[in-house]
């Protein structure tokens, strides 16, 4: 199976053939692909012929083919169904591919193809894809060190290999301190629970040969007990737990590894020749600068803080009148803000969730994707890596689009979170590729004989991921380089964070949300308190996204910290951080900044992409509704299609004819009067 996992395989739909790739396979052909790439590599760069953009820039396309074949099996499986040997495979791997990379960055006959190339482009008759991609090309040379030479080209490779090493190390560690908690609960701690968490507790109990529920530290189970439990010490230890993940000392601690990584990135971005890693990674995004940024994030800062301050006095009334003493704790915001929203929209999650059936909330996504896009979706029996994940051949107007993949339910193999990835993207080069896209999330998973229930929130990361599905599955370009989600950071998200709109949709809900027990419809009356609930706790909400967003900034702003811990507890004190609210990710956690660079200095791009995304539900609005024909073709044809054919700024404007400014997106969190 080596060489099937670099040279291919013939499987329907040309599917990795799971069921004959064992771990032992995984070594010899990463192994085996950078061999085969080094030698495309060098028949590029050795070609005695003059470089054209075929046999410099196309080539270079394909060269590592059989690598990246190798390599999206392996690091879908490795972060979606981790094992002890899949853990070992990624310590050895990751400076072994760091070290691969810098070679082909180092290469000066490399180099200077391209840069002949470069030079003579208004000369060449290039497309507009093709010109783009040998800008891309270019650029992401320049800024990986392709210029340096001597000590400053080998200290940068030295930096990248630590760095990738620091990055699956604090991933793991991540990982390994959510496996290792739990709380084994006793029947008088079940009480006031809702059914549905008792359930998931009980069903994660059995799972993990416990003598009883058992709540871990899976947000879809940790989430509703703290929403729930009427048990403050409880709530406290189950808080301290999460809130403690890689901070616990030992060997799974990442806070020196925060540090080192924060180090390294400030002289990687020295060595190139910028102020600060943010100027450096900022440069490509939409947002060009760190000024840019910290000018979004406290423009929204401010009334969000003040609404949160606000709330915050309302639920510490509702605290004293439980006959608790002192302040509100971080333990205690979810239980009295659920109490709160019963008693201000009379809306209970417990009533909720039986309307919110994972099932019908997939059929709701497709449905959706039919109606905008034309879209059809097909069960397919076909063998995947594990047997929670479900696949569907997508096809419109008979033509085959994609493969989906779905892999909803929590696991402890699987890490935190949610994310979509491919296994393969779309591609023309090498003949109509089309892609197998997977949504990777960590939903509670029901116990035998019983339907997965979801709150509106995992129905909001449903629908998010599968935006980014969308993304990937109507890519339509040349080259894979810029195909699908291959845009800039700030960018990713818009389409993601649209989708979620549909959700919002009173005709989808009607239709999709009904109940797991009698079929029923969700009540209209019900409905209405929902959507009239859809900006409850933004502050909280805002808070502790921003507050994350801004220390993401500021650690990479200026000189690296320290004490990153001490950093941050500064600048929350600056800020005016409220009590009671902790960031969304704190520092030893944040994998989004630390587990690699996709999201360094970037985790403000959510919020950059919320700008996008209220404007852009709104040509919706403005053209006659959320399923308006016309919109819809050209969000596929601007956006969805395009990848990174464009500049992010150039795609949006012919889709909106606009950048937006930030109001619709205060408007859509129900912050503007805060403002």
């Amino acid at each position: 199976m080596t060489h099937a996992l670099i040279e291919g395989w013939d499987t329907p739909f040309g599917l990795p053939p799971f069921a004959a790739i064992s771990d032992e396979d995984f070594g010899p052909a990463i192994d085996a692909g950078m061999e085969v790439g080094r030698a495309r590599i060098a028949e590029i760069a050795g070609n005695p012929e003059p470089a054209t953009f075929a046999n410099t820039i196309e080539a270079l396309e394909g060269a590592s083919a059989g690598l990246d074949r190798a390599l999206s099996v392996f690091f879908v499986v490795s972060g979606a169904d981790s094992t002890d040997a899949r853990e070992a495979l990624m310590r050895e791997v990751s400076p072994k591919l760091s070290a691969f990379a810098s070679e082909i960055y180092a290469n000066r006959a490399l180099f200077d193809r391209i840069e002949a190339l470069w030079t003579a482009k208004d000369d060449l008759n290039l497309t507009p894809e093709q010109a783009r991609l040998l800008y891309l090309t270019r650029r992401g040379f320049v800024r990986a060190g392709a210029e340096l030479e001597g000590y400053a080209a080998e200290r940068l490779r030295d930096v990248k290999s630590r760095l990738s090493v620091l990055g699956t190390s604090f991933t793991q560690n991540l990982l390994a301190d959510e496996r290792a908690w739990r709380m084994e609960l006793d029947e008088p701690e079940l009480e006031g629970l809702p059914d549905f968490v008792v359930a998931n507790a009980r069903a994660t109990g059995e799972a993990l040969g416990a003598g009883g529920p058992v709540v871990t530290l899976s947000r879809s189970l940790i989430v509703p007990f703290l929403q729930f439990s009427p048990r403050r010490d409880l709530r406290k230890r189950a808080w301290e737990a999460w809130a403690a993940r890689g901070a616990n000392g030992g060997d799974t601690d990442n806070r020196e590894i925060a540090r080192e990584t924060l180090e390294l990135r400030a002289e990687r971005a020295d060595l190139l020749g910028y102020d600060s890693f943010a100027d450096y990674k900022l440069e490509t995004e939409m947002a060009g600068t760190p000024a840019a940024v910290k000018d979004l994030l406290t423009r929204v800062w401010e009334p969000a803080r003040a609404q949160a301050l606000a709330d915050e006095v309302r639920l510490t009334a509702m605290m004293h009148g439980d006959g608790e003493t002192g302040p509100l704790e971080p333990w205690d915001w979810r239980y009295y803000s659920e109490k709160r929203r019963k008693e201000d929209h009379d809306l209970d999650e417990a009533e909720l969730k039986p309307y919110l059936q994972l099932e019908r909330m997939i059929e709701a996504a497709f449905a959706c994707a039919n109606r905008l896009f034309g879209l059809e979706f097909a069960p397919l029996e076909v063998e995947l890596y594990h047997p929670d994940a479900r696949a569907w051949e997508v096809t419109r107007d008979g033509r085959h689009m994609a493969v989906f993949i779905g892999d909803y339910f929590a696991r402890g193999s699987k890490r935190s979170g949610a994310w979509c990835t491919v296994f393969r993207s779309q591609q023309k080069l090498a003949g109509e590729v089309r892609p197998h896209v997977v949504n990777v999330c960590n939903f509670a998973k029901p116990g035998a004989g019983a339907p997965a229930l979801l709150s509106y929130d995992d129905a909001r990361t449903l629908f998010h991921e599968f935006g980014h599905a969308l993304h990937q599955i109507l890519s339509d370009v040349t080259y894979e380089s810029i195909s699908g989600t291959s845009v800039a950071r700030d960018f990713v998200e818009l389409p993601s964070q649209l989708y979620e709109h549909w959700l919002e949709v009173p005709e989808v809900l009607a239709e999709f949300a009904t109940h797991a027990e009698t079929g029923e419809p969700m009540p209209q009356e019900m409905l209405e308190r929902l959507l009239a609930a859809s900006t409850y706790d933004m502050g909280f909400q805002t808070v502790e996204y921003v507050a994350s967003a801004l220390v993401d900034l500021a650690f990479h702003e200026g000189e690296p910290p320290g004490d990153p811990m001490q950093m941050q507890a500064e600048l929350l004190d600056e800020m005016g951080m409220p009590h009671a609210i902790g960031m969304r990710h704190a520092t030893p956690q944040f994998a989004h900044v630390f587990a690699g660079d996709g999201y360094s200095c970037g985790y403000y791009s959510y919020m950059w992409s919320e700008v996008m995304d209220a404007d852009a539900f709104a040509a919706f609005q403005e053209a006659g509704g959320p399923f308006d024909p016309e919109t819809a073709a050209k969000l596929e044809k601007f956006v969805l299609s395009a990848g990174g054919s464009e500049e992010a700024s150039v795609l949006y404007e012919k889709f909106r004819g606009r950048m937006p400014g930030p109001e619709a997106l205060l408007k859509g969190r129900g912050l503007l009067d805060a403002a």
